[in-house]
């Protein structure tokens, strides 16, 4: 793992478990591992050596803001499906919403198909097809039981489209 803005810290190690122990609290159990596995991540810190994203090579896996939870990135979304069971962090829509949640654009509850039910609004989450490839991130705007019951508003705003990043 290497440290960008702040070569001084001296904690990598213990930053990167810091991190896999919020990923645990904010995903479930084993989102941490699978986030931020022993391979090479980029750290890139504020100047009073906070962190604030972390990168690997395929993009950005997550932002960690300042209320101490992260967002997601595509990439951190591909590696949270990946790793865990479907609908676990997940809202799923139908073919006619992909082209533009790829986009960017937000999902929107009358195109949401299934959901994890335990979402509840602001939670960070993957959007994905019903067969379970990542089109999208971002913060879940209603609850699991709303998506699937409401057919108007958006279930999802989406920070970033798969075709995005």
């Amino acid at each position: 793992m290497s440290d960008e803005a702040d070569e001084s810290s001296g904690d990598g190690d213990a930053t990167l478990s810091d991190l896999r122990t919020v990923a645990d609290y904010q995903f479930g159990s084993g989102a941490g591992a699978a986030l931020f596995p022993d391979d090479d991540l980029t750290v890139r810190r504020s100047t009073s050596g906070r962190p604030r994203q972390v990168l690997a090579d395929e993009g950005r896996i997550v932002s960690y803001g300042t209320d101490g939870r992260f967002t997601l990135g595509v990439e951190g979304g591909i590696r949270l499906v990946e790793s865990s069971s479907p609908p676990s962090n997940r809202v799923t829509v139908g073919s006619e919403s992909e082209p533009f949640v790829r986009d960017g654009k937000n999902a929107f509850a009358k195109f949401v198909t299934s959901v994890d039910p335990e979402v509840r609004p602001g939670d960070e989450v993957a959007v994905v097809t019903p067969d379970d490839v990542v089109i999208g991130v971002g913060r879940a705007e209603l609850s699991a039981e709303a998506m699937i019951d409401f057919e108007t508003g958006m279930a999802v705003f989406v920070r970033n489209g798969a075709g995005e990043e």
